[in-house]
């Protein structure tokens, strides 16, 4: 009798980890729950990188966005 694998593999799917989403300024601002001009201002004070760009329009990947969002929320605590 031949075993079966605990988790078998799908069809099509590559043993690569999945590449992040990247999501434009606004959207990722949306998402931290913040103006988009923090976003720019993180930016601008290097606790934030864009991961890409589509045309003019920085790209950053999400995670990116919420550990400059903790970062900030640090800050704030500290300096209160």
């Amino acid at each position: 009798m031949l075993s079966t694998p605990a988790m078998p593999a799908m069809a099509g799917m590559s043993a690569l980890p999945a590449m992040p989403a990247l999501i434009p300024g606004p959207l990722a601002a949306e998402e931290a729950g913040v103006a988009p001009a923090t976003i720019r201002k993180w930016v601008q004070l290097g606790h934030l990188r864009a991961a890409g760009k589509a045309g003019r329009a920085q790209l950053f990947r999400l995670e990116d966005v919420f550990a400059a969002e903790r970062l900030a929320r640090r800050r704030t605590a500290h300096t209160v």
